[in-house]
C-alpha cells in the first residue's frame, strides 16, 4: 500500500532541525508550563474573591432582612397603643412570635426606649435589658449592626416606634444569629470549590490546546533551531535582485535587503528609523506612511524609475501591523506616456474630494475643504465666494440673473503672501465679460487661459489685477456653484508661477465636476444651518428667559444647544404656595425642531400640573399619562377608552409621526420652612447636593422609567437639606460625550463643585469651564439653586381646638403677631381670611386643626385640618344664610388654593402688603358675625 509519505514500507526521513530538537524541551512545552502556572494563580485568586464576596453578601442580606422586618413591625397599626397598655407583653408576645416565624428571623423583640424587653423569642429574657447602645434608635434613627455579646452574636436591626405625634415610645429589634448567617456560606463552599476545580481543568486543557497548536506551528523546534532557520531566511532574502522594505505600524523601517539599499541609497543605520527620515522621494514616503495598497506605481529615486508594489502585512490577529514594499528598477521604461498618470491623478483627486468635502455640516468649513483639496494638486490658489443668504443658512433666490455681490468664504494657496482679497471681503462682479460674471451668466465653468489677455477681468479692478499679474497669476477657471438649479456661490481656481502650465479644456471639465460635487455639500450644510438656527430660536423662545426672584432659593442657570443639532433639554423654576419652589430639569431624546417643540409641550404641561400642588411622583404620573395619550393620538392609535376601531376605518392611512417616548424629567419641591426637599425622577440623573463646607454628594433616587414608557409608578425621595445647601440639577449632556463617560464626568463635576464661597453664577461658569467640550454633541442644561431657610421669627403657628369660641382668640393673636411684624396694613384682611378658614375647618373638617402664618414677600395664611374634603367657590343665593365665606377669601387674597397632605388638607391664601390686602370694605364689619358665612 502506498501512502502520502512514500512507497509502501518506507517513511519520510525527519528533517535535520527536527531531529536535533528531540530530547530537549521545545518552545511549546515552555509556553504550556507558563500558562498552567498563570491559570492556577488566577483561579485561586478568583475562588478566594468569590468566598469573601459570598460572606459579605450573606451578612448584607441578613442586615436587609432584619431592617425590613423591624420597619414593618414598628409601623404596624396598634403597636403604639399596645406599648401604652398596662401589660404590653401579653398583647405583643403572640404578634412578635408570629412575625418572627413569618419572616424567618431568629428573634423579634419589642423593647422600651432603654432596651428593656417586652417580648423575645426566648421567654427567659423578657423583662431584662438587652445589651448594646440604643441611643440612636431612642433619638428616632433606625440602624443595623453586627452585635457581639449575650445571649448570642447576631446581625440585628433596631427601629424606633412612634406614636401619632411622632414621639418615640418604644423600640423593635430583629435579627439573625451570626452562626446561621455563616451556614449559607458553608453550603456554597462545595459548589465554589467544585467550580474552581472545573475551571482549573478547563484552563489546563486550554493551555494544552494552545501548546499543541504552537507545537504544530513550530514543528516542535526549540529556540536555537528557530534562530538558525531565521538565519537561513535572511541569507535568501538578501540574495534576490529585487528590493524589499518591511515597515511596521509606526512607519519605522524594520528590514531592508541589500538591493533596496542600493536602489534607494539608504544609510547604514536605516533600520528603526522613521521612513520620513530616510531621504526618500516625497511620493515614496507618502505611500509608505499612508498604508494604502499600490501595484506597479512608478516612483523616482535619484536618476532611476522604480516600479513599486506595496501590500499590508497580516499577522495572526487579523489587523494590519505594517506593510511590505518591493522595488524593481524600470529606468528603461521612462519613455512611457504620462497622460495615463495624469488621468489617474485626476480620478484620485475627485475621489479625495468626495471624501474630504462635506465632512461637517458647516457652510464655511465646507467651502474651506473645497479650497484645500484642490491645492496644490490642481491649482496654486483657490478662492470660494458665497452669497450672503447661503452663509446665514437661508434659501438663495432661484430667480435668473447675475449675482453681482458675494462674500469670500474661503481661500487656500501654496504660499501665504498672495495678492487676492482676503476672506470676509465682499467680491463684486460688475463687468459682464469678466470670467466670474460670464460663468454666472452662462451657468457653467469659464476658462481664462491667459489672464494678461482677459480684458474684462482686468477692467473689473485695474489696480488689484495689476498686483495679481505682477505676483505671477497667469491662468484662471471660474466655476459657478449650483445645486438644484440655484446659484450658491463661485469657485475660482488660479495658477501662478509655481505651475507654469496654463489651464486647458481638460482642466475645465475637471473643475466643473469638482465644483458640482462641492455645491451639493454646501447646500446640505446650508440646509442644516437653517434648521439648526430655527431649532435654536424655537428652543430659546420656549425656555424661561428670566427666573422668578424667590426667598426660598437663589438660582443661576445655563443652557447651551448642541453644535450638531438642538435637542430637547429644558429647566424651570416654579413658585409654589407656602413659599415653596419647584425645580425642574428635563431632556427629550433626539435633536431638531421636533425635539424643541416637544420640550415646549412638556414644560407647559409641568407648569399646568404644578398648579394642582400635588407630590412630585403624582405629577410625573400625570405627565406620563398625558404623553402616552399624545403619542397615541399623533400615531393615529385610539386613545384608551375612546371606543374607536381604527382598524375598521377605510379612510386614508395616517402618516406615523415621531412620539415623545424617551423624555426624562426630574421634579423637586423645596420647602424653606422645614428644609425638606421632595424629589422624583423619570429616568433622569439625580441632583448633586453641595453642603456649606464644600462636601458634595449625589443622593440615590429610585430609578424611574422615562416618560411615555408607562407601566410602573414613580417614587418620591425626601431629603432634609442643611442650612446653606446647594442643589445642582443638570442633564446628561453636561457629563457625557464621545470621549468621556457618565462616571468620569460625574467625578469632574464633584471636584468642581467642592469649592465653597462662590455664588451660583460663579459656579455655573466654573462647571462649564471644567466640563464643556469645544463642540458638545448634546444639549446642556444646568440649574444651580442655593437654598435658604425661612427665619423662625417669620413663622407663627397655633393649634385650634374644635370649638367655634377659639376663632376669636386665634384671630386676636394673629393680629398681635402681624403688628409685631409691622404688617398692620394687612391685619384686617388677614383676620377676615383666618376667621372664615378656621370657622369652616371647625364646621366641616376634622381635628387636628392648625393655623400657620408665614411672613415672606407676601403674608401667607394656612389653615390645615384632617379632612380631605375640598372646598369650592360658589355664589350664595339671596336667601342663603351662609356660603359667602370662600367668596370673601377669594376677593381679599391675591391667591388662594388647597393642597393635600398625607392626612387632611391645607387651605392657603396670600395677602400682599403693598395693596392693603384687597378692596376696602364699606363701613365697619363685625368679624364675629362673618363667621356665619361658610362655604
Amino acid at each position: 500500500m502506498t501512502g502520502r509519505s512514500g512507497r509502501d514500507g518506507e517513511a519520510r526521513p525527519e528533517s535535520l532541525p527536527a531531529r536535533r530538537s528531540l530530547g530537549r524541551r521545545s518552545l511549546s512545552g515552555e509556553v504550556f508550563a507558563l500558562q498552567a502556572v498563570i491559570v492556577l494563580v488566577l483561579i485561586t485568586a478568583a475562588t478566594l474573591a468569590l468566598v469573601f464576596q459570598a460572606r459579605y453578601d450573606s451578612r448584607q442580606d441578613a442586615r436587609n432582612r432584619s431592617l425590613a422586618a423591624a420597619e414593618a413591625f414598628a409601623h404596624a397599626p396598634g403597636l403604639p397603643a399596645a406599648l401604652a397598655s398596662a401589660d404590653p407583653t401579653t398583647s405583643l408576645e403572640p404578634l412578635a412570635e408570629g412575625a418572627r416565624r413569618g419572616s424567618g428571623l431568629d428573634f423579634v423583640a419589642v423593647m422600651t426606649k432603654d432596651g428593656v424587653r417586652y417580648t423575645d423569642s426566648r421567654p427567659e429574657l423578657i423583662g431584662k435589658r438587652a445589651t448594646g447602645d440604643f441611643s440612636r434608635a431612642a433619638a428616632g434613627q433606625s440602624f443595623t449592626e453586627v452585635f457581639s455579646g449575650q445571649p448570642s452574636d447576631a446581625v440585628r436591626a433596631v427601629v424606633p416606634v412612634r406614636d401619632a405625634q411622632g414621639k418615640v415610645v418604644g423600640l423593635v429589634a430583629t435579627g439573625i444569629e451570626v452562626r446561621n448567617v455563616g451556614q449559607a456560606l458553608s453550603g456554597q463552599l462545595p459548589l465554589l470549590l467544585g467550580s474552581a476545580a472545573g475551571a482549573l481543568l478547563l484552563g489546563t486543557a486550554g493551555a494544552a490546546l494552545v501548546s499543541r497548536r504552537l507545537r504544530r506551528q513550530t514543528r516542535g523546534l526549540g529556540a536555537a533551531d528557530m534562530a538558525r532557520m531565521n538565519e537561513h531566511h535572511e541569507a535568501v532574502l538578501h540574495a534576490v535582485r529585487e528590493g524589499v522594505l518591511i515597515v511596521d505600524a509606526d512607519h519605522r523601517l524594520l528590514l531592508a535587503n541589500d538591493e533596496a539599499r542600493r536602489l534607494l541609497d539608504l544609510p547604514l543605520d536605516a533600520e528603526r528609523r522613521h521612513v520620513a527620515d530616510l531621504g526618500l522621494d516625497p511620493r515614496t514616503t507618502e505611500l509608505l506612511v499612508s498604508g494604502r495598497v499600490a501595484t506597479d506605481e512608478v516612483h523616482l529615486a535619484g536618476d532611476r524609475l522604480l516600479a513599486v508594489n506595496v501590500r499590508p502585512t497580516q499577522p495572526s490577529g487579523g489587523r494590519p501591523s505594517g506593510s511590505v514594499m518591493t522595488l524593481r528598477d524600470t529606468t528603461e521604461l521612462s519613455a512611457l506616456s504620462g497622460r495615463a498618470e495624469v488621468a489617474r491623478q485626476r480620478l484620485q483627486l475627485l475621489y479625495d474630494a468626495g471624501v474630504r468635502i462635506g465632512t461637517t455640516l458647516d457652510v464655511v468649513r465646507t467651502a474651506e475643504e473645497l479650497s484645500e483639496v484642490a491645492v496644490p494638486r490642481f491649482a496654486d490658489f483657490v478662492t470660494v465666494e458665497l452669497l450672503e443668504p447661503v452663509l446665514r443658512g437661508d434659501e438663495p433666490s432661484a430667480a435668473s440673473g447675475v449675482h453681482t455681490e458675494m462674500r469670500r468664504a474661503a481661500m487656500s494657496g501654496v504660499r501665504t503672501d498672495q495678492p487676492l482679497q482676503p476672506v470676509g471681503d465682499v467680491i463684486r462682479f460688475v463687468v459682464p465679460t469678466a470670467p466670474m460674471a460670464a460663468a454666472l451668466d452662462a451657468g457653467h465653468a469659464v476658462l481664462a487661459a491667459d489672464l494678461h489677455a482677459a480684458m474684462g477681468w482686468r477692467a473689473q479692478d485695474a489696480a488689484g489685477t495689476r498686483i495679481a499679474l505682477d505676483y505671477g497669476l497667469h491662468s484662471l477657471i471660474s466655476v459657478p456653484l449650483q445645486a438644484r438649479g440655484v446659484v450658491l456661490g463661485m469657485a475660482n481656481f488660479w495658477r501662478a508661477a509655481d505651475t507654469p502650465e496654463a489651464f486647458d479644456e481638460e482642466d475645465l471639465s475637471f473643475a466643473e465636476e469638482l465644483g458640482a460635487r462641492a455645491a451639493v455639500s454646501i447646500d446640505n450644510a446650508r440646509r442644516f444651518t437653517r434648521e439648526h438656527a430655527t431649532a435654536v430660536t424655537l428652543q430659546r423662545s420656549l425656555l424661561p428667559r428670566v427666573l422668578p426672584d424667590l426667598s426660598a432659593v437663589d438660582v443661576a442657570f445655563r443652557y447651551l444647544p448642541a453644535k450638531a443639532g438642538v435637542g430637547g433639554d429644558w429647566f424651570d423654576v416654579i413658585p409654589l404656595p407656602g413659599a415653596r419652589v419647584a425645580l425642574v430639569v428635563g431632556d427629550v431624546v433626539g435633536h431638531g425642531v421636533h425635539a424643541a417643540a416637544t420640550m415646549g409641550r412638556l414644560r407647559t404641561a409641568v407648569h399646568n400640573f404644578s398648579t394642582l400642588d400635588i407630590p412630585p411622583d403624582e405629577l410625573l404620573g400625570h405627565l406620563d399619562e398625558l404623553i402616552d395619550r399624545i403619542d397615541q393620538l399623533e400615531n393615529g392609535e385610539p386613545a384608551a377608552g375612546d371606543g374607536v376601531d381604527r382598524a375598521a376605518d377605510d379612510g386614508p392611512e395616517v402618516e406615523e409621526t415621531a412620539g415623545i417616548t424617551g423624555a426624562t424629567c426630574l421634579y423637586a419641591v423645596y420647602d424653606p420652612v422645614s428644609g425638606r426637599c421632595t424629589i422624583a425622577s423619570a429616568g433622569h440623573p439625580g441632583p448633586a447636593l453641595v453642603h456649606a463646607d464644600g462636601r458634595v454628594e449625589f443622593p440615590e433616587l429610585p430609578a424611574g422609567l422615562p416618560l411615555g414608557v408607562g407601566g410602573m409608578p414613580f417614587e418620591t425621595t425626601e431629603l432634609v437639606l442643611p442650612e446653606g445647601s446647594r442643589l445642582v440639577l443638570f442633564t446628561d449632556g453636561l457629563l457625557e460625550d464621545r470621549d468621556r463617560d457618565f462616571d468620569a464626568g460625574l467625578a469632574v463635576l464633584r471636584e468642581t463643585l467642592a469649592q465653597p464661597g462662590r455664588s451660583p453664577e460663579q459656579v455655573c461658569a466654573d462647571v462649564l469651564a471644567a466640563l464643556l467640550f469645544p463642540a458638545p454633541s448634546d444639549d446642556i442644561a444646568l440649574l444651580i439653586a442655593d437654598t435658604r431657610r425661612l427665619d423662625p421669627g417669620r413663622i407663627a403657628e397655633w393649634e385650634v381646638p374644635g370649638d367655634p369660641v377659639a376663632v376669636s382668640r386665634v384671630r386676636r393673636e394673629a393680629s398681635e403677631q402681624l403688628a409685631a411684624w409691622g404688617m398692620e396694613e394687612v391685619s384686617f384682611p388677614a383676620e377676615l381670611v383666618l376667621s372664615e378658614l378656621i370657622t369652616n375647618a371647625i364646621r366641616y373638617g376634622n381635628e387636628p386643626i392648625r393655623v400657620r402664618l408665614l411672613r415672606d414677600r407676601n403674608l401667607i395664611c394656612e389653615v390645615s385640618d384632617g379632612s380631605s374634603t375640598s372646598p369650592h367657590l360658589r355664589y350664595a343665593a339671596t336667601t342663603d344664610e351662609g356660603g359667602r365665606g370662600l367668596f370673601l377669601v377669594a376677593q381679599y387674597a391675591d391667591r388662594w388654593g388647597t393642597r393635600y397632605a398625607e392626612r387632611g388638607k391645607v387651605i392657603w391664601a396670600e395677602l400682599s402688603p403693598s395693596d392693603g390686602g384687597g378692596p376696602a370694605l364699606p363701613g365697619a364689619l363685625d368679624l364675629d358675625a362673618l363667621e356665619d358665612l361658610a362655604w
